[in-house]
């Protein structure tokens, strides 16, 4: 089984540390926003999330595609109207300053925050003054990345013509938070969501792959879907492993064919489905395509692979 992340649950309360907010580097307790902010009531905000694995043997901390997540926060940023004075370059370094400041030795998480701060009740987007936060916090898996149990949702996912699904927009999130919710109050890990035209969009907050006949098919970027990091990085991976990729639209009776199936993601990494609406997938055990991607990839993520250097950023100097 490939090393996954390592550390507390995500669901742990976040009480301590350092964090870079209104442009310095200060203590998390002192990071406060009043009641009247305008992301806090009506989610007007984006952010992203990172991670950041520990190598014990090297003693260093990597970033992973730290500068391709900032990239795609400034695109979510453009897309509500915030303004950021950094560029993405600047904020990788902000960031890695926070993480050596928490001398952290261990796997982490890293939430990038840009968020409209003004104190007002208009419902608007234009004219609000932006702000950004970054905090960080050791946690280990999402989920497990075993054997997951899923169900088709009945929630639809959100579409881009409503809240765009490729800006991660921190109020959009109540979609995916029922979805889950309802799965798990049903005996579920893990919900699958269809777009509009009820055909596969993906999971609650992760993208979806399945195999079928040693093929690796995920969704298309216009099937409401997040264009994942990790996802085009799974791919890159198929590509050197030899595995055939598809990129097409996914009908919901596919899930229940398909060999494997599994969740892609930041949080989630890469994450086994064995069962959906409770029927098994494949022989409702971890895949093999599944099993060689983890393999490869927990090495990558960990600057254990020189074929993905590129893909991690030393903390550590």
């Amino acid at each position: 089984m490939a090393e996954t992340a390592k550390g507390p649950s995500p669901k742990q309360e976040i009480t301590s540390g350092y964090c870079f907010f209104k442009g310095e580097i200060m203590p998390l307790a002192d990071a406060n926003v009043n009641i009247t902010t305008h992301a806090l009531n009506y989610g007007t905000g984006c952010f992203e999330g990172i991670r950041a694995y520990w190598n014990g043997e090297q003693g260093q901390l990597y970033m992973l595609k730290a500068l391709e997540h900032y990239q795609r926060l400034l695109f979510s940023c453009r897309i509500l109207k915030i303004q950021l004075p950094y560029t993405a370059e600047e904020l990788v370094d902000w960031t890695a300053k926070v993480l050596a400041k928490n001398e952290y030795r261990e796997d982490v998480y890293i939430r990038p925050l840009a968020f409209k701060g003004s104190q007002v009740i208009k419902v608007t987007l234009a004219g609000l003054r932006d702000e950004l936060a970054i905090f960080t916090v050791p946690m280990g898996d999402y989920v497990s990345t075993s054997g997951l149990s899923a169900v088709v949702s009945n929630w639809q996912r959100i579409s881009d013509n409503m809240i765009p699904s490729r800006a991660k927009v921190s109020g959009a999130y109540i979609n995916p938070a029922l979805a889950t919710d309802a799965a798990v109050a049903d005996g579920y890990d893990e919900a699958i969501m269809l777009s509009s035209d009820g055909q596969v969009s993906e999971a609650s907050a992760a993208n979806l792959f399945i195999v079928r006949n040693g093929a690796l098919i995920t969704t298309p970027i216009t099937s409401d879907i997040l264009e994942g990091i990790t996802r085009r990085g799974i791919v890159q991976l198929a590509e050197h492993l030899q595995i055939p990729v598809e990129i097409r639209p996914i009908d919901r009776t596919e899930l229940y064919i398909a060999d494997e199936v599994f969740l892609a993601g930041t949080g989630a990494q890469i994450a086994s489905i064995t069962s959906i609406d409770r029927r098994p997938v494949g022989d409702g055990t971890l895949g093999a395509v599944t099993a060689k991607l983890q393999e490869v990839y927990y090495r990558a993520v960990r600057g254990m692979d020189d074929r993905y250097l590129d893909w991690v950023t030393p903390v550590y100097k």
